[in-house]
């Protein structure tokens, strides 16, 4: 792949509500849970570090915020740039996308995690849909890969001897 640009990972989506709510929705964890991690320990605010938690996963993130832009972009490091433009469309929809790039590896590495990146960002820009314009939770990332899911110690109070 020799004198190729470095991939680019790209998810976009118009989702039918204010840019504000939309904005909100990624940087308020107790939104963002509802379509994509489980928990978070605080909301994006400008040079903030963050943890998020996909607790069906036990996996964790540490997250940088770069730049904030009310109701209209958000920057981050995760451990990778990702951005979100939010593009209003009018007053009751915008255009959200989010852009992933600064992939590590060989060129065949680089390649497979933005295509990773575009699949994961598409689904998490379909669950925000769900999520703002219908109250729904789809449970897109959970159900993705239901069998790496970690399995719950087994309740030991079933198994007492008496």
């Amino acid at each position: 792949m020799a004198n190729l640009k470095p991939p680019v990972a790209r998810a976009e989506m118009l989702i039918r509500r204010p840019a504000s709510q939309i904005y909100q929705a990624f940087v308020d964890p107790a939104q963002t849970s509802k379509f994509w991690f489980t928990r978070g320990s605080g909301p994006l605010t400008p040079g903030a570090w963050v943890t998020w938690h996909w607790d069906m996963y036990a996996a964790v993130a540490e997250v940088e915020v770069v730049a904030l832009e009310q109701d209209r972009r958000i920057a981050i490091r995760w451990p990778t740039p990702v951005e979100w433009l939010i593009a209003p469309r009018g007053e009751a929809a915008a255009l959200v996308t989010i852009t992933a790039s600064g992939f590590k590896g060989t060129d065949n590495e680089q390649v497979a995690q933005a295509i990773d990146s575009m699949g994961g960002f598409s689904l998490v820009l379909a669950g925000c849909k769900a999520w703002l314009e219908h109250k729904v939770q789809l449970n897109l990332v959970a159900d993705h890969n239901p069998d790496h899911h970690v399995k719950s110690p087994p309740d030991r109070s079933l198994h007492t001897k008496t």
